[in-house]
This record gives C-alpha cells, structure tokens and sequence, in this order.
C-alpha cells in the first residue's frame, strides 16, 4: 500500500518537471525572436532599407561595402515651432518711449487741444479725442523716482511725491487742509472746502441728518471732488463713491485721489450726459463744486436726477447754502446768493424732489420713489417736461443733455418703488437686481445671473493661483474690469481691500447691463475702448479683460488698445487677458515690445478649451532723470 501512495506523488514531480522545463522553452524562444527582431530593426534603420527577413537581411549586408554603412542621425525635432521672436533692439523700436513731457497725458483731455473749443458751458473742459493720426505710438514713461504707491488703508493718507510731483495745491488749498508735503511723501489730512476740520467730522454731520449706516445708501457721485476725500472717508462705511472733477487749474486733484488709491474719474458736467445709466446712486454731493446749478434752465440738476435712483438724496454744501453766514468770505452779495439759492429751491420742486432738511452748511433734498404726483403736476410745472424720445440709459459717451425730465418705470401704486426695491447692502451684491427680476434685459434671466456670479468665483480663484500679487492682501487696490457684463469679476473680490471699475464697452454686442452693475452696488463707467480713457497715467493696479479684443476686432488697431493699457497700468502691476488662443498669441507677440512679461496658460477648465489666459506683468522703468529736468 505504501509503494501505491507513492506512485501519485512521483507522477505530480514529474508534471512539476515537465511544466518547469515547458516555460523555461518558451521563456527562451521569446527571448531569441525579441533578439532577432530587434537586430532586423536596428539594421533597417540605419540603411534606410526595409528587408522582410533576417536572411535577407544578411544577404544585402555582404553586398554592401562597408563604407556605406554610415549611421544614419534621426531628427526627433518638431518641424512645427513658431517663428523666432525678434530681436531685442526690434521690440524697442516697435513702441519706443515717448518724451517724459507725456508722462501725464491724458489724450481725450488733452490741455492744448481743449483750446481749440468753445468756453461756453466748459464745453472745452468735455472730452475731446484725437484722431486716428493724432495717435501716439509710444509708451508712457512714469516720472523719475516713482515709487508702487502705499497700500489700503495707509495710501488713504499719504502718496509718494516723486509719483505725482505737483506743489500747487499745497499752496492754493493751505488754509483748507486738503494736502500737505511732508519730506519725500503727500500727507492728505482729510479736508476740504467746506470741511475743513475733516471728512469724516463732515459725513458724521451729514450721518445725523440721513442714515449712512443701515447699508440702504451704498453708491454715491461726487461732483467736483477735488482729491476725493469725501470719498475717501466713505469707504469705511461701506458707501462706494464715484468721483469726478475736470482736468482744470486744479492741478492732479484726480490723480491725486487715484493715486491715494480712490475710485475717481476725469469728468465734467458741461453740454453732454454724464457716463452712467439711470437710476444708478442712492446719493449725489456737491461741496462747493462751483456747477450753476440754477442756470441753463436746471440742466444740470435734471442730470442729476437721471442718475439718482428712486428715494436716493442729493446733498448740496457751499454757496450759496448758509449764505446769510459765509457771504463776506465769498466775496459775492447777499442778493446774488439768495437769488441762486431761489433758483435752485425753483428746479428742485420742478423735479418733484423734497427738501428734507437745511442745517448750518448743508442742505438735502430727496427725490421721489415714483413720478405718479409729478407727472400729474406738469400742469402746475410746465416745465421740465417728461422726456419720452431718449432711453435713459444710452450707453454713448456724446448723448447731449437734454432739458426734460427723465420719466421713471411705471407703478401699479402711490407707493411702490419705481424699478423695484432694491436690497440693503451687502446682500445687495448677490441679490436678483432689479432690472433682472422684471424681465427688462431680454436673455438674462435669475439662473443666468446667478450662474455668471458662480462662475466668476471660480474664475477668480483660478486668476489668484497664475497672479500671486492678486492672490497677496493689500498689494493691489485700483482693479479695471474691461468688460464687465453683469459685474462678476468684481463681486467675486468683494472681501479683498480692492475696487474696481467695471466697463461696459458702448460697442458691446451684448445689452447694456451697467444698470445692474450698479443695482449689484457696484460702480462703473462705459467706454468706447478705441479712444483712451478718461483717467491718467498709472491709475490701475490690475486690468483684466475678457474677450475684449475680439469684441473690437475690425474696429480699431490692437495696438492702440495695448498702448491704453499701458498708459494706464502701474509699473510692476499686471494684466489678465482670456480670449481666442489665435487672438492672444497675436497680443504675446504685441506685448513683448512693451517691457511686459507675458505668459499664456490654459483655461481654468483645462487645456482643450480653445479660449486661453494671457497673464502678463509690466517691467518697471520709468523717465531718466535729465530728459526729465529737460
């Protein structure tokens, strides 16, 4: 029995040995016809003849003589590469330096070619463009010795010299406390004309007398604002001032305040309407901004009005108000000021608007929620009459005023808001505007909006990882926003120590949806990006722009859209561009020229996406200091 158990043992060993020595064969055959085949391969190659056997293969080598047996270099380089970039002396004289006398040009303000036109009205004062072959093609220089300005809150009170070198004010506003040099830097105590122990004392004056502070009044226009430290002051509260002041005898009151790091724009009101849509602040001020109020049969207020939204104040310090106290200092008669004061009283009543209050220096008026009562008193107020012919948010920059009064939206009742209830701030940022809700921009619906606010947050988190300057608190605080569309990009920065200027291009091919940007309370202009912007050199820290370029494709030159940027953009600040692969790498090429250093990377949703992001970053240099003092 045990010789048996031992039978099946013997028989599993020798299936063991026989399946051991079955691999081991295949094992070595595969290795000698990889061998073989890998010989045939190699020897192909290097004859550039192909053989199907090995036998051939040794039948054509004893033919050859070997000195033909050369082996043959394989070219593994790509035959598809892009040209070579030019030369450095090509991209210098692409866009050279222009004279460091430019260093504060502003094209469409532009002082010699303003005298060309008519000082009735300040028309002279209104933007004025060059034409076509007027165009500079060159590179603003900053003046020697700039400096990238202090960050939010610091800059608030002080800018460095060398940036904005300009004494003048200094000495013309000394007893009014608007600026002050202090060794190397601007010092800006806060004053102004009519404030002169502060901004801040001044809008606690004003907070007594309207709520600041309950987040119903969050955007606002200053009219002649001289360096904005109303402005300025208001941020703290979470009010959002747009300022603006003419480029006039006041030398760089707007770059001053630009400088300081506070939203202002060069702007006059003269004969054409101011760029913004209706219904767009919940308060105007006026501090001794030198308007004639009264004159031109109340046009200028009547602007106003279209601005200011439904309930929203106007605020008036200055001449003539409190006249009886300061007429002497004004150096004007008691007649004339109470006369204007008269005038004035006649075309606010004329606007249905309500004088809520006059106390010392200031006087409010209030405009009404709805036009229900006014358009019924145009029987007692013949005129203004209501305008029915021009939409109210034309978004030309050249629309001329007109002497009527802007009607608003239709109610059901005495009561209702015209245009809708907006929410307080901050949940205004991302609550349904107003002119969305109503169904008054056709396409754009609630799920659209809040769609496009969820995809700027993505987008700017992606934008935070390719800038880290943006992704740094307080290095940047002056944003532009090219194309803004319904203001996601900046809504998306709303917890960081920016603002930003959101663009609605005129030539958009999209509706006209700054009124929302506003209604988001948010602020913003709209520009014809073929002419320069209303702003001076060096305003902003960051541009950004979202198919910008294939948006005026065809209509203007590329380059002179670059060279606007430039002007505008700090030295050492940076650009963020997303459009067309084709269309940025024309731009690399452009930028290259300018002493930008560029970079495409891909779209936030990965590579085969064909829109691509052109991140750049302007080199610092700046005016030598002899052409300077030339």
């Amino acid at each position: 029995m045990a010789a048996m158990a031992c039978i099946p043992r013997r028989l599993s060993q020798i299936t063991l040995f026989n399946t051991k020595n079955l691999t081991l064969y295949h094992i070595t055959l595969v290795v000698i016809l990889c061998t073989t085949f890998y010989l045939i391969g190699i020897w192909q190659h290097s004859v550039g003849t192909t053989f199907s056997s090995s036998s051939a293969a040794a039948a054509f080598l004893s033919s050859v003589p070997c000195s033909s047996l050369k082996t043959t270099q394989l070219d593994f380089l790509p035959h598809h590469l892009p040209p070579d970039p030019p030369s450095e002396t090509t991209r210098a004289a692409q866009f050279p330096p222009c004279d460091p006398s430019f260093s504060e040009y502003t094209p469409c303000e532009d002082v010699q070619r303003s005298l060309k036109f008519d000082r009735d009205m300040l028309i002279y004062r209104e933007r004025h463009c060059p034409e076509k072959d007027e165009l500079l093609k060159c590179r603003i220089p900053a003046p020697y010795g700039y400096k990238v300005p202090f960050r939010w809150p610091q800059g608030r009170e002080f800018a460095w010299f060398a940036n904005v070198p300009h004494k003048e004010l200094t000495v013309e506003k000394k007893n009014q406390n608007w600026i002050k040099v202090e060794g190397d830097r601007f010092r800006f105590p806060g004053g102004g004309t009519m404030f002169p122990h502060g901004a801040d004392a001044y809008i606690d004056d004003i907070d007594k007398l309207i709520s600041l502070r309950d987040g119903s009044i969050r955007t606002a226009i200053d009219t002649g604002c001289g360096v904005a430290s109303w402005g300025a002051y208001l941020l703290s509260r979470n009010i959002l001032a747009m300022s603006f002041a003419p480029r006039d005898t006041h030398e760089a009151q707007v770059q001053f305040a630009l400088e300081r790091g506070v939203p202002a724009m060069i702007g006059v009101m003269a004969s054409i309407r101011l760029p913004y849509p209706s219904r767009a602040f919940d308060m105007a001020h006026c501090s001794r901004c030198l308007i004639p109020w009264g004159q031109y049969d109340g046009l200028y207020l009547i602007e106003v009005d279209r601005v200011l939204r439904p309930g929203s104040y106007w605020i008036l310090s200055g001449p003539p108000i409190n006249w009886q106290k300061h007429w002497k200092g004004w150096n004007r008669t008691t007649d004339d000021l109470k006369s204007e004061q008269s005038r004035i009283e006649t075309v606010a009543k004329s606007l249905c608007w309500k004088k809520l209050v006059q106390k010392d220096d200031l006087a409010i008026w209030q405009k009404p929620t709805n036009h229900v009562h006014c358009k019924a008193n145009r029987k007692v107020f013949k005129r203004p009459p209501i305008c029915y012919t021009q939409n109210p948010d034309m978004a030309c920059r050249y629309t001329k005023l007109e002497t009527c009064l802007t009607p608003l939206p239709r109610v059901s009742n005495i009561k209702e808001i015209a245009g809708g209830q907006l929410a307080k701030w901050p949940e205004r940022l991302n609550a349904i505007p107003p002119r969305i809700s109503s169904g008054s921009l056709p396409g754009i619906t609630e799920t659209v909006f809040v769609e496009n606010s969820e995809l700027w947050k993505k987008r700017v988190e992606y934008y935070k990882t390719i800038d880290h300057q943006l992704a740094e608190t307080g290095r940047y605080r002056n944003l532009l926003d090219m194309n803004a569309y319904l203001g996601g990009f900046a809504a998306a920065l709303v917890d960081d120590p920016v603002w930003v200027m959101n663009i609605v291009p005129v030539e958009a091919d999209q509706i006209n949806t700054l009124g929302v940007v506003y209604e988001r309370g948010l602020i913003g202009t709209y520009q014809n990006w073929c002419e320069a912007m209303s702003t001076y050199p060096r305003t902003y820290d960051f541009i950004h722009g979202d198919a910008i370029f294939s948006l005026y494709k065809d209509r203007c030159e590329m380059e002179d859209i670059v060279l606007e940027m430039d002007r505008i953009l700090r030295p050492e600040s940076s650009v963020i561009i997303r459009d067309d692969v084709d269309v940025l790498i024309k731009l690399k090429n452009m930028i290259d020229g300018m002493q930008w250093d560029g970079r495409i990377v891909d779209h936030e949703d990965g590579p085969h996406e064909r829109t691509k992001i052109l991140f750049a970053v302007k080199q610092y240099w700046v005016a030598s200091p002899l052409s300077q003092n030339q």
